[in-house]
């Protein structure tokens, strides 16, 4: 299905959708450890979402580009709250789960943050970069979903 929709439970939507549900999983590892990717994929949007990241977004990258699974897109209020999304994913897949991203950038300035799981790539941004870079508008025809 193409364009706009909306899907309860578990599913993915071509181009704009919204997905209710809660769950989470849990592995060991080092990067991607035993987490499947689309369950990373779920369970970094959880962790962003209780961190009250704003519209929350897992684009499926399957099949369409070679370097990743996932992306988990989100956005902070502030620079502050951004940074905070960041530590609460870090740390919990850290503590919990064995994993540490392959790599992290944006840290310091906190208006865009990427950590690299490898099987998925996590983007926090400010509202106002977020609205710059229009990552969702490069990956429109993706399938996506928004977690709530």
């Amino acid at each position: 299905m193409n364009g706009e929709g909306s899907v309860s439970g578990e599913g993915w939507v071509s181009g704009e959708g919204s997905v209710s549900g809660e769950g989470s999983v849990s592995g060991e590892g080092s990067v991607s450890g035993e987490l499947e990717p689309e369950a990373l994929a779920e369970r970094i949007a959880q962790i962003a979402s209780d961190r009250k990241a704003l519209d929350v977004r897992v684009l499926d990258l399957r099949g369409v580009v070679a370097y990743t699974d996932f992306f988990v897109v989100c956005s902070g209020n502030t620079e502050r709250q951004t940074k905070a999304i960041h530590d609460a994913v870090h740390q919990e897949l850290k503590h919990s789960d064995g994993l540490l991203p392959r790599r992290a950038e944006g840290a310091r300035e906190a208006r865009w943050i990427l950590l690299d799981y490898l099987d998925c790539v996590v983007h926090i941004f400010t509202p106002q970069a977020r609205e710059f870079y229009r990552l969702e508008n490069l990956w429109g025809e993706v399938p996506a979903r928004s977690v709530v």
